[in-house]
């Protein structure tokens, strides 16, 4: 800055550099950003993207323009501004001290915490920030267990400086609407890019919300699930429960040969035609000796596969939920009621899940349903009788049964019904039944059940849709 005021006699006018400039100086000299990128082990402040020679730009701390209150430009939508503003005065810390400073920093792990919450476009903003922020965005544990929604996220999801944060996904939830184009093409590109990076993927779970498009088969999606389990030799959980597209035979076939290590696969989604063979089925029981949880159509499950789930050597088996919605589960062959025992006695703590849609006629009902299921929950939606398949539920699996629920349409059978439910079944942690009931139901499963937690029973009719009461 210029001094002011009248020079003495024989002088001349001296120019004194001002503390901002100086404090810049300090700034630049304290920051020491690399030069250039250091290969596979490049720093974090590199990860930044804040080249070692850039040149303050007009009208920043440095810069002919003389503002003092300087922000840089947002890097994205949602992401977090970082505020410099710079003093004149000499006790003001430089940004790089006032980001050091102890509890002025939140620690690595605290951020690591808040940023796996981040969609994947604000950890690419977070990661821009400085360097104790890029360390915590591209560290493992962000990444470990990964929630995805491509409706959030837009082109070029992952910048390349995070592509090498793939390498630490160990669970991935991908969520996306198949009718929309670009969330489509985000899941496929992202699936893709996982399998050429991530060998070490544990666990898979895609989930389609919305509508389906009509005659869509999704083979880029599918290809892409294929991608996957050739390259994940380490995939663990793998559930397509939520992917309305046509499972097939080359599909379980895939998971059998490239997936050793599997521990659950759930098969068992909303499609109305059922493609996978109990042939390919038995063989990846065969392939994959660890499974213990398993979700089918029941049509893709068989006599002989009960069998190999029941021999000596297998691994203790947990969970199989059987779907009954299209023609081919309504024409499967039954499983006997002896095959269910043997199971039974070689995995005690075995649990089923039954759910069965209208395309079941009374008479496959009762083929599906035996004595020896150790149902544990029951969803019935049927079009036929459903008094029967509840009184059979009330004789059988009480001791088993947690969670019932009903579709029908009200009457005062079904009410009888339901309450002798209630009087055997104490262990019932559920039941939803919608349609309208009888108050003596509701006051039956409040007596007999004393685990119950939530409950749908309506006593007179309601708006749609119910919600369910949670029991204090």
């Amino acid at each position: 800055m210029w001094e002011r005021g009248k020079p003495a006699s024989g002088t001349k006018r001296v120019r004194k550099p001002s503390n901002t400039l100086n404090k810049i100086g300090n700034l630049k000299e304290d920051v020491h950003f690399p030069t250039k990128p250091a290969g596979e082990g490049r720093s974090p402040a590199w990860i930044c993207g804040i080249p070692a020679d850039s040149k303050p730009a007009s009208g920043s701390p440095g810069s002919r323009g003389q503002d003092r209150n300087w922000s840089p430009e947002p890097l994205g939508p949602q992401s977090p501004k970082l505020h410099w503003r710079v003093s004149g005065s000499s006790g003001t810390p430089t940004p790089r001290q006032a980001m050091a400073e102890p509890g002025e920093r939140l620690p690595e792990e605290v951020l690591a915490l808040i940023f796996r919450y981040l969609p994947l476009r604000d950890r690419a903003a977070a990661a821009r920030v400085c360097r104790a922020w890029a360390a915590a965005a591209t560290c493992s544990a962000v990444w470990h267990d990964t929630n995805v929604s491509c409706d959030c996220e837009g082109e070029g999801t992952l910048p390349p400086y995070l592509f090498s944060c793939l390498d630490h996904v160990h669970n991935l939830r991908l969520e996306f609407e198949p009718s929309k184009e670009r969330s489509r093409r985000v899941a496929t590109e992202l699936l893709t890019a996982l399998a050429g990076r991530t060998p070490g993927l544990r666990g898979l779970h895609l989930e389609c919300c919305g509508e389906k498009p009509l005659f869509d088969a999704g083979r880029d999606v599918l290809d892409a699930v294929h991608t996957i389990c050739r390259a994940a030799p380490a995939l663990r959980h793998l559930d397509l429960r939520r992917l309305p597209f046509t499972l097939d035979d080359a599909l379980v076939l895939q998971v059998a040969h490239g997936c050793p290590e599997l521990r659950s696969l759930f098969l068992n989604n909303g499609t109305l035609v059922g493609s996978v063979g109990p042939g390919s089925v038995l063989e990846l029981l065969e392939a994959c000796p660890r499974l213990r949880t398993l979700g089918l159509h029941l049509a893709s499950l068989s006599h002989p596969a009960l069998e190999v789930l029941a021999a000596p050597h297998r691994a203790p088996f947990e969970l199989l939920a059987l779907r009954c919605a299209c023609p081919e589960d309504a024409r499967a062959p039954p499983l006997p009621n002896e095959a269910w025992v043997a199971l039974r006695h070689r995995h005690p703590g075995l649990i089923v899940e039954a759910e069965l849609e209208p395309a079941l006629s009374d008479e496959s009902v009762t083929r599906v349903l035996q004595p020896a299921m150790p149902v544990a929950a029951l969803s019935l939606c049927l079009s036929g009788d459903t008094v029967g398949p509840v009184r059979f539920a009330a004789l059988h699996y009480a001791a088993t049964l947690r969670v019932l629920e009903v579709r029908a349409a009200a009457s005062a059978e079904l009410d009888a019904t339901l309450e002798l439910l209630a009087a055997r079944c104490p262990g019932l942690r559920e039941v939803h039944c919608f349609c309208v009931v009888r108050p003596s139901v509701l006051h039956a499963f409040r007596a007999h059940c004393p685990r119950l937690r939530s409950y749908t029973l309506k006593l007179k009719r309601e708006p749609h849709p119910w919600k369910p009461t949670l029991v204090d």
